[in-house]
């Protein structure tokens, strides 16, 4: 059995610190992360979340969503929108194969039921995945508690 802090030390990333880089970098620290975490949660859970084209495609729309923003020009001004949306919608996608993947690694590995709210990982998708990441070993913790205190009522 593997130990719980495996992928928490391998991921090795303060939420609040991804949080202040996407900010400080425009977002571009999120593709980064992503490129390189994607990765390393695959081979920790067993599960292929993407492949490399799926993030090239990210890197693709924010790219020219950034180029095409505030030309003056109605057509590419919505243009960039649209890439925008879809930029988004590729992140949501991959949050929730992310929380389905680590779900499922958390109860048939390490026996515990990993309950990853839904709304906060449409809302929060990449961010979220990341805390749930950090979260693992509390959460194990307090899952033991509970057991504990069942098997002694």
């Amino acid at each position: 059995m593997s130990d719980i802090n495996e992928l928490k030390d391998k991921i090795n990333t303060k939420t609040l610190n991804m949080v202040l880089l996407s900010m400080a970098t425009a977002g571009l620290y999120l593709l980064l992360w992503l490129y390189k975490s994607n990765q390393k949660i695959s081979e920790t859970t067993k599960i292929k979340l993407v492949d490399d084209t799926y993030i090239i495609w990210l890197a693709v729309c924010l790219g020219w969503c950034g180029l095409l923003s505030n030309l003056g020009d109605v057509l590419f001004d919505t243009l960039s929108f649209a890439l925008m949306i879809a930029y988004n919608a590729l992140y949501i996608v991959w949050a929730f194969k992310a929380k389905n993947a680590l779900s499922e690694y958390a109860l048939n590995v390490h026996k515990i039921d990993l309950r990853m709210n839904g709304f906060y990982t449409f809302f929060f998708n990449i961010f979220y995945v990341n805390y749930c990441i950090n979260d693992l070993p509390e959460e194990q913790r307090k899952q033991q508690i509970l057991r504990a205190q069942t098997t002694q009522a």
